[in-house]
C-alpha cells in the first residue's frame, strides 16, 4: 500500500530538487524517498547509539580503553 503525501518546499529547495532530478534522470519522488530513507536510517542509528552510550556509562564504560577491556 502506498500513501500520498503533499509537501510544501521553499522555492530554492524545489529548484535544487528539479535540477538534481533532471541531471540524474531520477523522478523527484524517488529522490525524496531515498532522502527520507537515509534520514530515517540515520535517525535510528543516532537513537541506538544514544541508548548504548547510556547503558555503557551505567556499566562504567566511558573511554576507548574501557571498551577495549570489556571486549578483550
Amino acid at each position: 500500500m502506498r500513501t500520498v503525501i503533499s509537501v510544501s518546499l521553499p522555492e530554492e529547495m524545489a529548484s535544487k530538487l528539479n535540477k538534481v532530478a533532471k541531471e540524474s534522470g531520477m523522478a523527484k519522488s524517488e529522490i525524496i524517498k531515498e532522502s527520507l530513507r537515509a534520514y530515517l536510517w540515520e535517525d535510528r542509528f543516532k537513537r541506538l547509539k544514544k541508548n548504548l552510550v547510556r547503558k555503557a556509562k551505567r556499566a562504567g564504560i566511558v573511554t576507548d580503553e574501557d571498551v577495549f577491556k570489556a571486549v578483550s
